[in-house]
């Protein structure tokens, strides 16, 4: 019998347009002979196309397992997590904790100076309650000013000065209550795919060339000018060092299925600064992520097969658990 597929797409995050195109790509990379596949499409407002899943698990028997392609607010943050749990529907990617965990940037990095992960010095604000002369007395420019929740470098700027960083704080406070305002970070950008749920692995690293000031959302998703070197142009030790912190960060915020791990090395330093963990990663033509499994031999469909295993998987995990006396 055909394993039959729920890839949920859409949503109400600032990524929607994103989201269908990742949901396209993996939709046309899972063959037809072992998969049944079921749109369930979510509108900007919030509607579900149809109405397929439901929180009582018996109402969900025509599902075998869920694909989550939803990016940002309400499809990676955690609250589609939760309700697959209560469907009792084994999912793709990182459960409740762990995409809530990695979604907020701030949570993140405390999680990771914990574990002694390197990350770049940072301020976090309200967006109510801040004050520019405090925040240029404790970092220097450029900073990079952030919603504290949200993906795809969306409300993100890169500021030299006080009233530029004056403009990005009101744009990102568009997007979030609480925003960062990071130390900039001179030098080069990189990222690693990491897969599996108990033991994950680590794929091969690609940098990232930016065509623009950084690697911002039109340069990402409309542009199409930016260009990658994959394999990145590391040395040997230099690639297992990104190798280990990606999957360090990955086990700090308890991410599991999948992650796309962001990183910079400072060219005065050489150091790698870890930027944030991506839980559902961008799968559309141009991501990077299964670029990157590929380059180390996993062609995408092996990917798209790969990671509904390891959902299927940490489902019988949880299943074997006893969650009453």
């Amino acid at each position: 019998m055909k394993l039959r597929v729920a890839v949920l797409y859409g949503g109400r995050s600032g990524e929607h347009e994103i989201s269908l195109r990742s949901a396209e790509s993996i939709i046309a990379a899972m063959d037809p002979e072992h998969y049944e596949v079921q749109r369930i499409f979510i509108t900007k407002e919030g509607r579900w196309e149809p109405r397929a899943i439901s929180p009582d698990p018996a109402a969900n028997l025509g599902i075998d397992v869920v694909f989550p392609a939803l990016h940002g607010t309400f499809g990676e943050d955690g609250t589609i997590q939760g309700l697959l749990e209560l469907a009792g529907l084994p999912y793709v990617g990182a459960g409740v904790l762990g995409s809530a965990v990695a979604m907020d940037k701030d949570v993140t990095k405390r999680l990771l100076i914990e574990r002694g992960l390197p990350v770049a010095e940072y301020l976090v604000l309200s967006r109510d309650f801040y004050n520019l002369g405090d925040i240029c007395s404790r970092l220097p420019f450029p900073m990079f000013v952030k919603p504290a929740n949200l993906g795809s470098s969306v409300g993100i700027s890169k500021v030299k000065t006080r009233d530029e960083l004056a403009i990005a704080l009101e744009m990102a406070g568009q997007f979030d209550r609480k925003i960062l305002v990071e130390r900039g970070i001179a030098g080069r950008e990189f990222e690693c795919a990491v897969l599996g749920n108990g033991d994950p692995i680590a794929a091969i690293p690609c940098e990232i060339l930016p065509s623009r000031e950084f690697y911002d959302y039109e340069d990402k998703y409309i542009l199409g000018t930016s260009k990658t070197v994959l394999p990145a142009d590391l040395t040997s030790e230099q690639t297992r060092e990104i190798q280990r912190l990606a999957v360090a960060c990955y086990q700090a915020v308890n991410c599991e299925g999948m992650a796309r791990v962001d990183f910079l090395l400072e060219t005065a330093t050489g150091k790698f600064y870890i930027n944030e963990p991506n839980t559902i990663p961008g799968f559309t033509s141009i991501s990077m992520y299964p670029k990157m499994w590929e380059a180390a031999g996993l062609p995408y469909a092996k990917l798209i097969d790969r990671l509904i295993e390891l959902a299927l998987e940490r489902d019988a995990e949880r299943k074997a658990t006893r969650f009453t006396k």
